[in-house]
Parts: C-alpha cells; sequence; structure tokens
C-alpha cells in the first residue's frame, strides 16, 4: 500500500470472518475504548490472516475497495488528534 494509508477494521459485532478488500491493513479489535493495540497485518501471497489479539479471520476478496467490508461496518475511521 505504498504511496497510501493503511485501512483500518474493527469487528465491534463479533463477526467470526470479515471480507476485505486488501492484503495489508490494521486490526483495532472493537472499537474505542474497548480496542486492542492496532496491530498491522500482512497477509502476503496467502488469502487469509487472523487477529492475533481478537483472533478475527480476515479473508481477501479482490472484489472489494479498500474501504468496503462484507459484511459492511467492519471499516474503522480514524480520528484525526
Amino acid at each position: 500500500m505504498a504511496g497510501g494509508s493503511i485501512p483500518h477494521f474493527q469487528n465491534d459485532a463479533g463477526h467470526a470472518a470479515i471480507e476485505i478488500g486488501v492484503k495489508e491493513f490494521k486490526c483495532v479489535g472493537a472499537n474505542p475504548p474497548f480496542d486492542h493495540p492496532h496491530v498491522y497485518l500482512d497477509m502476503g501471497a496467502d488469502s487469509e490472516k487472523v487477529c492475533p489479539y481478537c483472533s478475527t479471520l480476515y479473508r481477501f476478496n479482490p472484489e472489494l475497495k479498500a474501504d468496503e467490508t462484507r459484511p459492511d461496518g467492519c471499516l474503522y475511521i480514524v480520528k484525526a488528534a
């Protein structure tokens, strides 16, 4: 994702798996104040990655844009300081 920002995803609803349109991203767990450390994850050549903190399974879906998720609503919007 050189030249762009890294999308952040959250799993407030406790989904077993979330489909995303990128292979490099950050998982925040749930929305603050219930988040975990915002961990950078990279799927590399794989199409799935499990967050080591919250165990959310992320699946790459090339049909999705970088800011889209299935189910909807899992994109975390970083608030400016």
